[in-house]
């Protein structure tokens, strides 16, 4: 398709959101206005980099207010609508799902139904060239064993609040498409890690815990697997999808970069070890503490990303290796952006371990 010139991102104050804003701003000519609720894991400061920008607006918004929503279609007339937010944590949609079906459910309904009306009234050119593209998670598709990845074709199995709450967003989007034709892509991807990570998520989590010197919790045995992906590929990825994406179609992306949750642990431990001694000259591993496991913990998840090689040209640029480095040396050149959510309501515990 041809280069759009107004984009839409929703949740665009979170991890994602926000690296994509950033990217898209220093790397391309797209005008941008960033719609985000601003709950407890969406940060203006992400956005500081791009706050000076003439090409970027942002506005505090909920998803679920869809006489907002539209209006802001309205007045914007986007050409593609990245829709982004949702509460995204596993751990606090077992503690509390309702919110997790208000924002990913009602949300992405409310989206929808907003970008539908105002795509049915744009001219025949730009009807074709609309774009609705909603982002996705890999835990829709439950669990894998030793063995196997997720394709497009995998058949939906979601095991948590949080991934059965994408599952149905994902299905509402899809039957846009086939109910009435709307433009629609779907971009299911592995967890994603890197700079800006609200710091209740594994890697970001073990990172402020090693330097504030507190037990580092690990559910379980530690031996649940994970594929890691650089949150500027993923971004990447992200830009080559609504931009040469075949409406209807689903994409996955993946890191190619499987660990168990212990192994990433051990490897932020030994990083600090050398970046970050500690004063007593002992290893960030003796800080290692293991903890209930959380109910309906999935054990490995794994993605096959050839469609996306093969149809677009996407692979990842980082290895685990080198965007951990990058991960963890953001961190401690940025205690700016960190330390003020450290020093607020956010405990840094692992939620989601009762079972009652």
């Amino acid at each position: 398709m041809s280069q759009a010139k107004k984009i839409m991102v929703t949740g665009g104050a979170g991890f994602i959101g926000s690296a994509l804003v950033r990217n898209l701003i220093a790397n391309s000519g797209y005008e941008i206005m960033t719609v985000d609720a601003l709950t407890y894991a969406g940060n203006l400061a992400s956005l500081e980099p791009v706050a000076s920008s003439p090409r970027h607006q942002f506005v505090q918004a909920d998803i679920c207010d869809k006489d907002i929503i539209a209006e802001l279609i309205k007045n914007f007339q986007p050409d593609i609508i990245t829709h982004l937010a949702a509460e995204s944590h596993v751990d606090r949609s077992i503690d509390g799902p309702a919110a997790f079906i208000q924002t990913n459910l009602v949300g992405t309904y409310s989206m929808l139904d907003a970008a539908k009306t105002y795509w049915e009234k744009l001219p025949s050119d730009r009807r074709d060239q609309f774009r609705f593209h909603h982002i996705s998670t890999d835990e829709v598709f439950g669990a894998l064993g030793d063995e196997g990845f997720f394709t497009e074709q995998t058949a939906y199995d979601p095991r948590s609040p949080y991934s059965a709450s994408k599952a149905g967003s994902d299905h509402l989007v899809r039957a846009w498409y086939h109910t009435y034709g709307m433009p629609v892509l779907i971009t299911n991807c592995s967890n994603n890690y890197g700079p800006y990570h609200f710091p209740e998520k594994l890697i970001p989590l073990m990172i402020l815990k090693c330097l504030a010197g507190e037990p580092l919790p690990i559910y379980g045995k530690g031996d649940n697997v994970r594929d890691w992906l650089y949150v500027d590929d993923h971004v990447r990825a992200l830009q080559n999808v609504f931009e040469n994406g075949i409406p209807g179609e689903s994409y996955m992306i993946g890191g190619n970069s499987e660990r168990t949750n212990l192994s990433i642990v051990e490897t932020i431990c030994d990083a600090l070890d050398t970046l970050r001694p500690r004063v007593d000259n002992q290893s960030y591993r003796t800080q290692i503490s293991f903890v209930p496991d959380r109910p309906g913990h999935d054990f490995r998840y794994a993605i096959d990303a050839t469609k996306l090689k093969n149809n677009l040209g996407w692979e990842p640029r980082e290895s685990f290796e080198t965007g951990i480095a990058k991960t963890i040396q953001w961190y401690l050149d940025n205690e700016a952006w960190w330390g003020p959510i450290v020093d607020g309501s956010y405990a840094g515990e692992r939620l989601g371990t009762n079972k009652v």
